[in-house]
């Protein structure tokens, strides 16, 4: 296989020529497994681990390796198990929170043009889901898609799709079911030659069948969902890169049973750029929308032109965000720190105004 079939172009060919790599050979990671990346390139692939100089960078805050991510790497055609020497600088990334307690960024996907987020015409269709998927999406500086799946299994999919009309803001979004293959043409035909492109959505709704109808044979096992809720279960484990009879590369990943948006503000503005459009024409610039005079978006929610829960999703996703930059910049923890001092400061203030008056 040709790296230019794996997604090599220009970009990373100028990256390889900046620096001396006489030993090393460019590859793709194309899937993660337990301290070890699978590379494929000109050569068989291999199973690779990371040299001691990128193990020490990835400790003081690097990044690791990711599925999509292309490196320099050595020894991948003896047969032995080879050695990343390097990540080349990613041209996009997925990110979300790391799951737990711990903050810190996850990179789901690396090198990725198209994100794909994938929902279940089922009875586990969520627009706030997907608004959450979205804003991530536009702020990897991927494009988005939608693929509302299992139209199989929806006789009456006009709520459906004008929900998805509400939320997608301008990004292309497809009906079909990738069971019977109903919608399939329109969508492999908007998956370019050479372009990445990342699935991403809950568990059950339905990513694994859409790769195997796209490889046209069963590579990803699949497991119905549950009846009572149509949640499904995890079945995809593992990251994976795949080439698709087209020429497109599609990165299939696990359900995520919570997305943690990561750095994200300029993704959730994007998702909900109707609601930034109206709060500039609010008569004040720092307009909260609670009761103000003539405020724009309080108009919209009183004509029904803005859904009430649309806003109170976006204010949940700033909130979020918020809360992820206190804990990672440092600025940002003094400044938190010092207003709650000053808030602490003016209740004790408060208090003792109140004893003195008391008789």
């Amino acid at each position: 296989m040709f790296i230019q079939d794996l997604g090599w172009n220009a970009y990373f060919a100028a990256q390889w020529k900046a620096e001396e790599r006489a030993a090393s050979s460019p590859a793709r990671v194309v899937a993660q497994q337990r301290g070890l990346w699978r590379l494929c390139g000109e050569f068989e692939e291999c199973w690779a681990e990371p040299s001691g100089r990128l193990r020490l960078a990835a400790h003081a805050g690097g990044d690791w390796p990711a599925v999509g991510d292309w490196v320099a790497a050595e020894n991948c055609s003896s047969g032995a198990t080879g050695i990343i020497q390097s990540v080349l600088a990613r041209r996009s990334k997925f990110s979300r929170q790391e799951a737990g307690k711990r903050i810190a960024e996850q990179v789901i996907a690396a090198n990725v043009d198209h994100a794909v987020v994938v929902a279940g015409l089922d009875g586990d269709f969520n627009p706030r889901r997907i608004e959450r998927y979205l804003a991530q999406c536009w702020e990897s500086g991927a494009r988005a898609m939608i693929v509302l799946n299992k139209a199989d299994q929806c006789v009456e999919q006009r709520e459906y799709v004008r929900a998805i009309e509400t939320v997608a803001m301008g990004a292309p979004f497809f009906v079909l079911s990738a069971r019977t293959g109903t919608g399939m043409d329109d969508f492999e035909a908007s998956l370019p030659n050479g372009e990445t492109v990342v699935f991403l959505g809950s568990s059950g709704v339905g990513k694994s069948t859409l790769l195997n109808r796209l490889l046209r044979r069963e590579t990803q096992a699949t497991r119905p969902v549950r009846k009572g809720d149509s949640r499904g279960r995890h079945t995809t484990t593992t990251r994976e890169l795949f080439v698709l009879p087209n020429g497109a590369l599609v990165i299939d990943t696990p359900g995520l049973r919570e997305l943690q948006l990561w750095e994200a503000d300029e993704g959730v503005l994007q998702t909900f750029g109707e609601i930034a459009d109206l709060a500039a024409r609010c008569k004040f610039r720092n307009c909260s929308h609670q009761g103000e005079p003539d405020c724009a978006v309080a108009a919209a929610l009183q004509s029904g032109s803005l859904p009430p829960q649309r806003l109170a999703n976006m204010r949940k996703l700033q909130r979020e965000q918020e809360f992820v930059l206190r804990k990672t910049d440092p600025e940002e923890q003094h400044k938190h720190k010092k207003s709650i001092k000053i808030l602490f400061r003016r209740i004790r203030q408060n208090l003792h105004s109140k004893d003195k008056s008391m008789p």
